[in-house]
């Protein structure tokens, strides 16, 4: 299969688009960046250049191809509605072509205090709600949603679980909202690699899927990060969150309650095996000194 890649250069892009080539496949990818195209073209895939807006590119890379795989998502944290504008018209586009097509989201768009299945309805409201009208748009194309852990771990993260020992570092206090007990859901790059894999050749149309290995106590990780930079950790109330942690909407993330279910998602074959996230904290490069 020939399938062509946005996000292909970014923290998980270069693990999936190299799974798909030691499958076979060929891969083009959407590189916006010398640098981008640099990297993809390292890993053996083929160059578009041209960003999210650029909606010829993305049609064109769609119509070449037998299988289409979105990993980009980019824009202004800050204003939510350009960050669903700017995803929506590229699903949209991509899945005007008609191709296999999958998509990706994460799990932070369902309802938080209960363990959600992929059966189940995302919240409007919730952290995440302007992802859901890309999810629309790709299941209405016909196409598979991915969504992803909040924590997809591994060598060189600089997502979320960064940013906590950055801040348990610079504050120097290792840090939970209330009880700590909230579940976080996390899952390994390379098994989240597996599953694209999987969803692309495998995955009936209009499907769901769930990229969530475990869900890990959020407290267990905070002790973790503490006993690894050799700090105290601290239960915060919502309102000294807001103040310690990188922004309030931060804060609101990692005091969220969002266990998820992968359990329909294994139907597919699809069992992760790789460290989880204690394991990879533990013995993985994220107490390494980094450039």
């Amino acid at each position: 299969m020939h399938v062509f890649v946005t996000g292909g250069s970014g923290q998980t892009g270069p693990t999936v688009v190299a799974e798909l080539l030691a499958a076979g496949h060929t891969v083009t990818g959407l590189a916006r960046s010398d640098a981008a195209a640099a990297r993809l073209e390292s890993l053996g895939a083929t160059v578009i250049s041209g960003s999210l807006e650029d909606l010829d590119s993305l049609r064109g890379g769609a119509e070449a191809a037998d299988g289409v795989l979105h990993m980009a998502f980019g824009g202004d944290f800050a204003d939510p509605d350009d960050l669903t504008r700017r995803d929506t018209a590229a699903i949209e586009a991509l899945g005007r072509a008609g191709k296999r097509f999958v998509s990706t989201s994460g799990t932070l768009v369902l309802p938080g205090g209960r363990e959600c299945t992929e059966r189940d309805e995302p919240d409007a409201h919730g952290i995440a709600g302007f992802r859901i009208p890309g999810e629309r748009a790709c299941l209405d194309a016909g196409g598979t949603v991915v969504r992803l852990a909040p924590t997809v771990h591994g060598p060189e993260d600089h997502g979320f679980i960064p940013m906590l020992i950055t801040t348990a570092r610079q504050s120097g206090v290792s840090a939970y909202v209330g009880d700590g007990a909230n579940r976080w859901p996390a899952v390994h790059r390379r098994d989240a690699a597996i599953l694209f894999h999987l969803a692309l050749e495998e995955a009936p149309a209009g499907s769901v899927l769930h990229g969530v290995a475990e869900n890990v106590p959020f407290k267990s990780i905070a002790e973790t990060i503490a006993r690894k930079l050799g700090v105290p950790t601290v239960s915060l109330t919502s309102e000294e969150a807001a103040t310690h942690f990188p922004s309030p909407f931060m804060a609101r993330v990692f005091g969220f309650d969002g266990p998820v279910s992968s359990a329909g998602t294994r139907l597919l074959g699809w069992e992760p095996t790789h460290p989880g996230l204690l394991e990879d904290l533990e013995t993985g490069d994220y107490f390494a000194a980094r450039a």
